[in-house]
């Protein structure tokens, strides 16, 4: 079919259609147009004339509200494979430090400064966050499952070689070490990355004016509401029961000042409206909240098998820091693997919800039978334990971050990575605090009824590799057995844990992410009309 000028006049151009041997009768006479009303309004002959080659250059099309155009150029080829290695090293660093320091705690904390936490947690909080921000931003939604289970079961080789690295160092160089070695591949990371071009996901202004936006958009003032009120909070937890008795003016003191400065704060979050360090537009969202106390839940029984699984083996067996390292592989092992394959499958059947109940059931399986564990464990149950315990939380860790890619604008996702980074911190310290409680309040409570002419305070401030130096041969199977009946206790926290997050995902809803909109002409995306067709009822001419 082909189309042919019948006349050269610029005032009216008539076309014949050539349907094949023999043009067809059909003749278009612009001059009869004129009744027809246009979209801007004009009605005449002009406006309803053949655009110019320049006018039918293509357009970006416009996104989603929130979100990239629908023309946006995703990250592919060589650029993605450097992407993803940069950022999942910076991952594995930042869990290399925090299973490193599981293994060599008694031996760091009588040198270890304060301040250099403190830098340390400054960096580490953006880690994860900025990790899972780029792959949002670079990646379609149908990609992001195994992309994310790719950089979250990777990553978690830290935590394999934390122990081992952590061990040997401590025990036969320095523990220094342990951090040394961030600095060459910290190099390769930022070499990897500081030449990328990441997406951008919204638009913003450039040089000196991107710092001022970011500054003026800081809640500064929330953020010196909340720490003190956290600060407080867990310092009641640490004192509690040790330094101070729990009835004690200084504990009642802090846990008061720690509730009226939340409640200041959450005031505050409510008047600042969007620009809060926590909106409430995407707190009160039901899969936003759902999945961040999920997220911390898994995060604290995840934190309390990484620090003591370790005391238990060096306690209860007798293992160097090193071995004690090597003996928690099983859950470390299994959980990188699980979360390498349930992205995998995430992508194939579309659904988080499933994944995440069966990941939080099988944790809660897996602390409980680890609570079972006593001074004459075998050592096959020690292992088959551990990796149902792995298994679950590698299924379960990376479905609520999933959830709130699928749910939010993609402007608003670094938002939901920090608030859900947030409750996987506040959440493992608050955890934590409540397993150092009620590991010493058991141990307490336990040695005068397993060993009555034990000094209970002795055995606590010799620490789980020194008792065995203050305790008589005659006593040190009775200590043992309240060390093991403690440890437990500390599980059925986690079993705890682990069932709230089972209650809590449900919230998560039941969407699949192979329908998220994308693109137009992209897989999943919405198909782009054809130029020139218009949605009007058709006009006879």
């Amino acid at each position: 079919m082909s189309f042919r000028p019948t006349s050269q006049r610029p005032s009216s151009t008539t076309l014949e259609i050539d349907f094949g041997d023999e043009p067809s009768n059909l003749k278009l006479d612009p001059s009869r147009f004129d009744d027809i009303e246009l979209e801007d309004g004009s009605n005449s002959a002009e406006s309803a004339s053949l655009p110019s080659t320049q006018e039918q250059q293509p357009k970006p099309l416009a996104g989603p509200p929130g979100g990239p155009p629908q023309n946006h150029e995703w990250v592919e080829g060589p650029k993605l494979i450097f992407m993803m290695t940069g950022i999942t090293l910076v991952a594995f660093l930042m869990l290399l430090d925090t299973s490193i320091i599981s293994t060599a705690t008694p031996r760091i904390t009588s040198e270890f400064h304060s301040l250099n936490d403190v830098v340390a947690g400054m960096g580490g909080s953006g880690i994860q966050n900025g990790a899972f921000t780029i792959v949002a931003g670079s990646v379609p939604m149908p990609r992001r499952p195994a992309l994310m289970g790719f950089l979250m079961g990777i990553s978690q080789l830290g935590m394999v070689a934390g122990p081992l690295v952590g061990g040997a160092l401590t025990s036969y160089v320095s523990w220094r070490w342990c951090f040394y070695i961030n600095l060459p591949v910290g190099g390769l990371v930022a070499v990897l990355l500081v030449f990328l071009n990441i997406p951008e996901q919204i638009p913003k202004p450039k040089g000196l004016k991107s710092v001022a936006t970011v500054l003026g958009n800081l809640d500064l003032i929330g953020f010196a509401l909340f720490a003190p009120a956290a600060i407080m909070f867990l310092l009641a937890l640490q004192y509690g029961g040790s330094t101070y008795p729990w009835n004690s003016a200084t504990i009642i003191g802090l846990f008061v000042g720690a509730g009226v400065t939340f409640i200041i704060f959450m005031l505050w979050e409510y008047r600042v409206g969007d620009k809060a360090m926590i909106p409430y537009s995407i707190l009160t969202i039901r899969t936003v909240w759902a999945s961040c106390v999920t997220y911390g839940f898994l995060a604290s029984l995840l934190i309390c098998g990484s620090y003591y699984l370790p005391i238990y083996f060096q306690a209860i067996k007798n293992a160097s820091p090193m071995i004690s390292g090597v003996d928690i592989l099983p859950s470390i092992i299994s959980q990188m693997i699980s979360a390498i394959l349930s992205g995998q499958l995430l992508g194939r059947i579309g659904y988080y919800l499933p994944l995440s109940v069966l990941g939080a059931s099988l944790a809660a399986i897996g602390n409980g039978l680890i609570s079972t564990f006593s001074t004459t464990t075998s050592t096959g149950r020690w292992i088959g334990y551990q990796i149902i315990l792995g298994v679950g939380r590698g299924i379960g860790l990376q479905m609520p971050i999933i959830a709130v890619q699928n749910t939010l604008k993609l402007q608003q996702v670094p938002t939901a990575m920090a608030m859900i980074m947030f409750c996987q911190s506040f959440f493992s310290a608050t955890f934590l605090s409540f397993a150092d409680v009620i590991f010493n309040n058991s141990l307490r409570t336990i040695i005068p009824q397993q060993a009555p002419d034990i000094n209970v305070k002795a055995v606590i401030q010799a620490g789980a590799t020194a008792f065995r130096s203050v305790v008589p041969a005659s006593d040190l199977q009775a200590v043992l057995r309240a060390y093991a009946i403690s440890i437990d206790h500390v599980f059925y926290l986690a079993i705890g844990a682990s069932c709230a997050a089972f209650l809590t995902c449900w919230g998560m809803g039941w969407k699949d992410i192979r329908k998220k909109q994308g693109p137009p002409g992209a897989p999943g995306g919405t198909k782009p009309p054809a130029p020139g067709i218009s949605d009007r009822p058709k006009t006879d001419v």
